[in-house]
This record gives structure tokens, C-alpha cells and sequence, in this order.
């Protein structure tokens, strides 16, 4: 039986609306875009358009959202509310609450509370027994962590690393060894000095570099740690970046490779701290790096 293929139908304009439903009392936390303003789901254009009070990190950066969608203020203020003013902001916002308000809190871009100052006004409105409402959307770690290749069963996200060079080789070693992949947020002007101290601890830790995360200028690099180091374009990077590594590799030592890695430690160390540092280093469980370190610590007392 033969028949003819239809051909498909080139898209069209659809139309959507925003509801203008009364919300029920309660702190909307709203997910914005992180970049591409139709980035925003009609259920936020929904509260941003109903909530009785409106808060933002940034009130330029939402009010100029609002305007892109049509949204009106209807007379309503856009209040600040960022790290700076917080302790003074939040009595106000929780008054409105308790009078029964909708208040609806977006931070510059992605989702309220991830790395943001949002989650002390969450945790106070829910400490005082008022409805907290989280409206998803758009958050550059998972959009980046989608877009790495890197596995995504286990993960961490750890925000900025510290400023200072020792500060930050010394957090890098610790969170390195965490058997998850990793998420951080860092300065373009910093993120060469971070691929270089990278490969201090691990310089074939594959690890991806994101920036301008659903903007024109997107670009996910990609490669060992060591090589994003000697890659000339991480000396100028430019816009919001994210940093992936991955978890590291499992590392197949020798029982004398282990022996003389506890021997150097147990000189220093008790035989749970040497068992502990050992295992960690090699990728190993620590119950079995516990024994072989018991038997050492038996053969040094005979």
C-alpha cells in the first residue's frame, strides 16, 4: 500500500497569555532567565503579574524583565533586597507577609537562593510559619552541568572559590577529592590562575569551562585540567562563567605503593588519620587502607 507523505507544516505564531489569578499569601521565589529573556516560564510571568509586592536583587534588572513581557507594576514598588540591605529589608517583607501579602523575590538571573542572598529570606518567612512557593526555571549550574558531558548521578555545587591563591590551592585540594562532580562559579579575570592551581592537585582532571551560559556568545570549552591552562583563551575570558571538573579517577596501587604511602604518615599520624589521608590520595576504601595500616602499626611495636 502506497500513500503520499504529508509535509510537514512550517511553525507558526502561537499565542499565550498570563494569568492574572489572585495568588494565595506566601513568599514566590521566581526563577529568571540567565541570559535569554524568553528564558522565563509563563507560571513566573503568572506571579510577577499577580503577587501584591514585588522584591528583586537587582530592581533595574526586574523592572527591565517586566518590561520585555508586558508585565505592569500597576502602581506596585519593586523593593530591594541583596546582601547589603537585608537586615534592614526583611522586617518589611515579613510584615507584608503576615498581613496576608503575595510577595514574589527574583535574584539577578537563574533560581533564587543559589548563590544569592535569597535563602535567609526564605528560611525566615518559613521560620515564622509562612508559605515559602519556589517557581522553577532556568539555573546556569544545571544548565552548565547539562552541557559538560560530565557525569550528572552525583554532583556538588560549591559556588566561588576563595580569592586568595592559598585560600583557594588549599579549598581546590579538599573539594578534589569529593567523589562527585563539581560545580563552581568563577571570575573570567581568575579562572587561568584556578586551571593552573588545578594542576597542582590533579592535571588530568577533565575539566570544562562555560561561559555565557543561553547568551549569543555561548561557549563550553572542554579538556584536562592542564590543558585549559595552556588554552590562550582562558587569559581572556570574558562574561559569567562556570567551572565543571570531574570526580576523580579511582587509582589501581600497589600493596607497596600503599605500605609506603602509611609508613610516611604513620610516623606522624594515628593509624585512623594515616588510613584516612591514604585512602583519599589513592582512590581506595579506606576500611581496606585501615587494615594494611593496623598490620603496620603491629609490625612497628613487635
Amino acid at each position: 500500500m502506497t500513500g503520499t507523505r504529508e509535509e510537514p507544516q512550517s511553525a507558526h505564531r502561537l499565542s499565550a497569555h498570563v494569568e492574572a489569578t489572585r495568588l494565595d499569601p506566601g513568599l514566590y521565589l521566581v526563577a529568571t532567565p540567565i541570559g535569554t529573556a524568553r528564558d522565563i516560564t509563563l507560571r513566573a510571568l503568572d506571579v510577577l503579574n499577580a503577587a501584591d509586592l514585588l522584591a528583586a536583587e537587582d530592581t533595574r534588572v526586574l523592572r527591565h524583565l517586566l518590561d520585555i513581557h508586558g508585565i505592569p507594576l500597576r502602581g506596585r514598588r519593586i523593593l530591594p533586597y541583596h546582601d547589603h540591605n537585608g537586615e534592614r529589608a526583611r522586617p518589611g517583607l515579613m510584615a507584608a507577609l503576615a498581613d496576608g501579602a503575595s510577595v514574589a523575590y527574583a535574584s539577578d538571573a537563574g533560581t533564587p537562593l543559589v548563590a544569592d542572598p535569597g535563602y535567609r529570606l526564605a528560611r525566615e518567612a518559613a521560620s515564622l510559619g509562612h508559605r515559602v512557593h519556589a517557581i522553577p526555571g532556568p539555573s546556569a549550574p544545571l544548565v552548565a552541568l547539562s552541557l559538560s558531558g560530565l557525569p550528572s548521578d552525583r554532583f556538588l555545587f560549591l559556588g566561588f572559590p576563595p580569592a586568595t591563591k592559598g585560600a583557594r590551592l588549599t579549598w581546590l585540594r579538599d573539594w578534589m577529592a569529593v567523589d562527585a562532580t563539581l560545580i563552581l562559579f568563577e571570575s573570567p579575570r581568575r579562572v587561568n590562575q584556578t586551571l593552573k592551581e588545578m594542576c597542582e592537585v590533579d592535571a588530568n582532571r577533565l575539566t570544562v569551562v562555560a561561559r555565557e551560559l543561553t547568551k549569543r556568545f555561548e561557549e563550553v570549552i572542554r579538556g584536562t585540567a592542564a590543558e585549559l591552562a595552556q588554552d590562550p583563551r582562558m587569559a581572556t575570558l570574558k562574561g559569567e562563567v562556570v567551572m565543571l571538573v570531574d570526580r576523580p579517577q579511582p587509582v589501581q596501587a600497589d600493596g607497596q605503593t600503599v605500605r609506603a604511602a602509611l609508613q610516611t604518615r604513620l610516623a606522624s599520624m594515628t593509624v585512623k588519620d594515616a588510613a584516612r589521608e591514604v585512602a583519599a590520595e589513592l582512590g581506595m576504601a579506606r576500611r581496606d587502607v585501615y587494615q594494611i595500616a593496623l598490620g603496620l602499626a603491629d609490625e612497628g611495636t613487635d
